[in-house]
C-alpha cells in the first residue's frame, strides 16, 4: 500500500520537461552553428578535447536529479502494517430552540446568535465525540445526523434560523423525543445539550423525559435570555417592528429557567445559565469528562512511512557525480572508447 503526501508539487514536472526541451533546442542550435562555422573534421582539429556526449550525460544527470527532488517533495509513503484504531467518546445531540422568541435581544447580540456561539465553542473543545443537531420550535426536526465531522456540524449550526419551522412555540417534548432517536447504540454514553429560553408551550413534558430516562440520556440544559426579558423584533418591509398580542400590546419574552432545571434534574443532568460563553464551555467540558467514554468506532488504517529521503539522497549523489564530469574528453574515457568516438 502506498500514498502520496503532497501532490501539489507535481506541477514542477512541467518545469523539468521545459528544461529538457530547452536543452535539446540549445544542443541542436549549437550543432547548426558549428556546421555553419566549420566542418566536423575542422572542428575536431580546432577542439580536439571537446566531448560530444559528456554535455548530454551532464544534462541527463541534472534532469534526473531534479526529478528525484520533486518526487522527494511529493513524499511517497509506503504502508508497512495495518493498525486497528478505536475511537472513544460520548454521543452528544444538541437540541436547539429556533422559535421566534430567540430573536429577542436581551442577550447580545440576540438569543439565537448567543446560542450558536455557545454551541460552536463547545464543539471546538470536544475530543473524538460524535455530535448531532436537532432544531425545534412548535415542532422538532432532525438537522444533522450524529457524526464525528465537527466541521460539518458547525456549518449546519450557522445555517439555522427562526424561519426553519412554520409552527411556532417551544415544544420541548417533541424536541426530546426526536433527539432521543438519534442514538444508534444502546451501549454508548448519551448526552443531550438542550438550549432554549425555557418558554414551553407543550403539554407532554414528563412523557418525553421518561423516554429520555429509559434510554439513559443525560440532558444538560442551557438557558439563554434574561428573566427581565425583551421584545421580539420582526423585520418587515417598513423596517423593524415588535411582536404584539391580541390586545396590541408588545410581547415581552422572558427566560424561564424553572422548566430547563426540571428537565435537567429529572435526567441526572445540570442546568447552566448561558451568559458567559467561556464559563459555559469549561463547565460542559468538565461535565463531559466525568462521563464514561465508550468505544463507538473502530477503524483499520495503514501505518505509512515517508520515503522522501531516498529520492533526495539519490538526487544529491547524482549532483555530486555531475560536479566531476567535465565537458572535455578525459584520458580514461578515451581508452575505453565508451561512445565509439575514435570510430
Amino acid at each position: 500500500m502506498w500514498e502520496l503526501d503532497s501532490k501539489k508539487y507535481f506541477f514542477l514536472f512541467i518545469a523539468i520537461a521545459l528544461m529538457a526541451l530547452l536543452f535539446i533546442a540549445d544542443l541542436l542550435w549549437k550543432k547548426k552553428k558549428q556546421k555553419d562555422f566549420a566542418s566536423a573534421k575542422a572542428m575536431q582539429t580546432l577542439a580536439p578535447n571537446q566531448s560530444k556526449n559528456k554535455q548530454i550525460i551532464k544534462a541527463v544527470l541534472y534532469l534526473i536529479s531534479l526529478t528525484a527532488i520533486v518526487i522527494g517533495l511529493v513524499n511517497p509513503k509506503i504502508g508497512t502494517r495495518i493498525m486497528t484504531v478505536k475511537r472513544q467518546g460520548v454521543d452528544i445531540v444538541f437540541t436547539l430552540d429556533v422559535s421566534k422568541s430567540m430573536l429577542a435581544q436581551d442577550m447580545a447580540p440576540d438569543r439565537l446568535a448567543k446560542m450558536k456561539q455557545l454551541v460552536s465553542q463547545i464543539i471546538s473543545n470536544l475530543g473524538p465525540d460524535r455530535v448531532g443537531i436537532v432544531g425545534y420550535a412548535g415542532s422538532a426536526f432532525p438537522m444533522l445526523p450524529i457524526t464525528t465531522d465537527h466541521y460539518a456540524a458547525k456549518m449546519y449550526l450557522q445555517s439555522m434560523n427562526t424561519d426553519m419551522v412554520s409552527s411556532q412555540g417551544t415544544a420541548f417534548e417533541d424536541a426530546i423525543y426526536v433527539a432521543s432517536n438519534y442514538y444508534d447504540n444502546a451501549k454508548t454514553s448519551k448526552v443531550m445539550i438542550l438550549i432554549s429560553d425555557g418558554e414551553d408551550h407543550g403539554e407532554e413534558m414528563d412523557e418525553a423525559i421518561a423516554i429520555a430516562k429509559s434510554k439513559d440520556i443525560k440532558i444538560i440544559t442551557i438557558g439563554v435570555g434574561t428573566e427581565k426579558g425583551g421584545p421580539i423584533p420582526i423585520r418587515t418591509s417598513k423596517g423593524v417592528e415588535y411582536k404584539r398580542d391580541w390586545d396590541n400590546e408588545i410581547v415581552i419574552t422572558q427566560l424561564n429557567p424553572n422548566t430547563l432545571k426540571h428537565i435537567a434534574e429529572a435526567t441526572g443532568g445540570k442546568y447552566y445559565y448561558g451568559s458567559n460563553t467561556q464559563e459555559i464551555v469549561d463547565l460542559i467540558k468538565n461535565e463531559l469528562n466525568k462521563i464514561e467514554k465508550t468505544d463507538f468506532e473502530s477503524q483499520q488504517i495503514a501505518e505509512f512511512q515517508s520515503q522522501f529521503q531516498w529520492f533526495l539522497g539519490f538526487a544529491f549523489i547524482l549532483l555530486f557525480i555531475d560536479l566531476f564530469i567535465l565537458e572535455r574528453k578525459t584520458l580514461w574515457m578515451k581508452k575505453i572508447n565508451l561512445f565509439n568516438e575514435r570510430g
